[in-house]
C-alpha cells in the first residue's frame, strides 16, 4: 500500500516501488527538496524521489524512462546552473545517501553518492586521514569528483578524481554495475572528470592519505594601484613553491574600494610555511596581513557562509597555462577601465601544478593538467532586479579573460553549452567520451548536465 496519503497519476506506480520518499508538488517537503545553492534556481519537477539506495535510484530512472521525464540528479545541489532540478521532469535526490564508512587500515573511504564534503572530512578526521576534496564543507561529494575535484590537497595528492579507487553506478537501464581500473575501465576513466553523463553514482571507494599537523592561511592585502607588481611576484612564485602549499589570489571590494589578496594555504607542519611567507612579505607592500593557523577540517569550513545558501549567482571560469602581465591587467580590473563600479563579480585565481600535473592526460576524462592557474569570477547578490546587470558584468569580466585561457574546467561552466563542454576537453578527449557515452548511454537519459552527446545526436 502507498505511504502517502494522495496518489496522483504521475506518482501512481512509482510510491510502492521506492523505499525513500516520494514527493510532488504542494506536498510537505517538496519546496524545500527542489531548492538549490543558488536561488535563481526555480523550477518545479514532476516528482522528486528522495532515494534511500540504489535501488531506489534503479527504480526512479525506469519510472522516468516509462514516463518520458527528463533526469536531474541532486547531491549537493551546487551547480550554478542548476541541473538537478528538471522542470516538470524527475528529480533523483541523492541527499538521504549520505553515508561515509573508513576502513583506516586499508586508507579507504566507502562514500554514498548523496554525502557532503563535510561528512567526508569528519568521518576520516579521527583518523588523521583526508583526500582531496573542495573548500566548502557543504558541497556534494559527487558532483565535485564526476567533474574532476579541486581542492587544498590536489598538489600533494592529486584531484579529487585521481583518488577514487571504484564507482558503484546505476546506468541509463537501471542496471547496478562497479567501475574501476579492472571492471569496465572505460567508464572508469570517463567518470574521472566526465560529469554526470554515464550515469548515477551510487558509491564512490576513494583512497586516503595521512594528512596531519595544522593548516595555515596567508593572506596580503593590496591597494590596486600596488597589486600589479605584487601579482607578478606572486606568478613568479607559483612553479617553486612546495606542493603543501596551494597559491591564491583575489580582488574585489572591500567597503567601497578596489582591493587584492594574495597568499597561499598550506596544509602540512606549519613551520615548513615560515620560508614561503618570508618571500611573501617581499612581493610588495601589503597594507594589510593575515596569518592563521587551523586544523584541516575547519580549514575546510571557512567559505562555507560565503558560500552559504539563499544567495543569487552567477560565475565565469577559465583555465591559464600562463600569466602573462596583460592578464594580470585583466584580472585586476574586472572588466573596467579602472577595477570599479557597481555589481561586479569578485574574482580568484588558484594555482594548480604538482600531483595534479603528475597524471598523464590521457590517463583521466579530466583535461587541462598543464594548467598554471585557474581563474573563476563569481558574482553572490540577493536582489533579482540586479540579475540582468550582475550577470552582464561577469560575462564582461569573463571576456577580457578568455583571450589568455587554455581551457575551462568543468564544474566552472554556466550557461555555455557546447562551446563550453568543447573548451572542457579536446576533441581527442570528447571522442572518448562519446565512445564511453555510446556504450553506457546511447539514448543521452544522462542529458541535464554539460552534455557529452552521443553519436549522431
Amino acid at each position: 500500500m502507498s505511504r502517502r496519503t494522495t496518489t496522483t497519476a504521475a506518482t501512481a506506480t512509482i510510491d510502492d516501488a521506492i523505499a525513500g520518499r516520494v514527493l510532488v508538488p504542494g506536498e510537505h517537503g517538496y519546496d524545500g527538496a527542489r531548492s538549490l545553492w543558488n536561488a535563481m534556481v526555480d523550477r518545479r519537477p514532476k516528482v522528486i524521489v528522495q532515494c534511500a539506495g540504489r535501488d531506489d535510484v534503479a527504480a526512479a530512472i525506469r519510472y522516468a524512462r516509462q514516463h518520458d521525464l527528463e533526469i536531474g540528479i541532486k547531491g549537493g545541489g551546487h551547480s550554478v546552473i542548476g541541473h538537478a532540478v528538471p522542470e516538470d521532469g524527475l528529480m533523483l535526490d541523492l541527499t538521504p545517501m549520505n553515508a561515509v564508512t573508513v576502513d583506516p587500515a586499508a586508507r579507504r573511504a566507502r562514500i554514498q553518492g548523496g554525502a557532503l564534503l563535510g561528512a567526508l572530512d569528519q568521518a576520516t578526521r579521527p583518523y588523521g586521514l583526508a583526500t582531496t576534496a573542495g573548500n566548502v564543507s557543504h558541497t556534494g561529494v559527487g558532483g565535485l569528483t564526476l567533474g574532476g575535484g579541486m581542492g587544498w590537497l590536489a598538489r600533494q595528492f592529486g584531484l579529487s578524481c585521481d583518488n577514487v579507487e571504484s564507482f558503484e553506478v546505476v546506468t541509463a537501464t537501471g542496471e547496478t554495475v562497479t567501475a574501476s581500473a579492472t571492471e569496465n575501465g572505460d567508464l572508469h576513466w570517463a567518470l574521472r572528470g566526465g560529469g554526470g553523463n554515464f550515469g548515477v553514482v551510487t558509491e564512490f571507494e576513494f583512497r586516503l592519505h595521512p594528512v596531519a599537523g595544522q593548516a595555515v592561511v596567508a593572506a596580503y592585502g593590496f591597494t590596486l594601484d600596488d597589486a600589479a607588481q605584487a601579482l607578478r611576484r606572486w606568478r613568479d612564485l607559483i612553479e617553486s613553491a612546495p606542493r603543501q602549499a596551494t597559491l591564491k589570489a583575489w580582488v574585489g571590494t572591500d567597503g567601497d574600494r578596489p582591493r587584492a589578496s594574495l597568499g597561499f594555504v598550506w596544509v602540512g607542519d606549519p613551520d615548513g610555511s615560515r620560508d614561503l611567507q618570508r618571500q611573501f612579505a617581499a612581493i610588495g607592500t601589503a597594507v594589510d596581513r593575515s596569518i592563521t593557523e587551523h586544523a584541516y577540517v575547519d580549514l575546510q569550513r571557512l567559505e562555507d557562509d560565503v558560500e552559504g545558501h539563499a544567495w543569487r549567482r552567477y560565475w565565469k571560469g577559465h583555465y591559464l597555462r600562463e600569466l602573462p602581465d596583460e592578464a594580470i591587467e585583466a584580472f585586476l580590473l574586472r572588466g573596467t577601465p579602472d577595477g570599479s563600479g557597481e555589481l561586479l563579480p569578485n574574482a580568484s585565481l588558484q594555482a594548480y601544478g604538482g600531483a595534479i600535473a603528475d597524471v598523464g592526460d590521457d590517463e583521466t576524462a579530466f583535461s587541462h593538467r598543464d594548467a598554471l592557474v585557474e581563474f573563476v569570477s563569481a558574482s553572490r547578490w540577493g536582489d533579482s532586479g540586479e540579475d540582468d546587470g550582475r550577470i552582464a558584468a561577469a560575462r564582461r569580466y569573463g571576456a577580457t579573460i578568455e583571450p589568455y585561457a587554455s581551457g575551462a574546467y568543468v564544474n566552472a561552466l554556466t550557461d555555455e553549452g557546447i562551446e563550453g563542454v568543447g573548451r572542457a576537453y579536446p576533441q581527442h578527449k570528447l571522442a572518448g567520451l562519446t565512445a564511453v557515452k555510446d556504450r553506457w548511454d546511447p539514448d543521452n537519459v544522462f542529458h541535464l548536465n554539460h552534455n557529452v552527446s552521443p553519436s549522431g545526436r
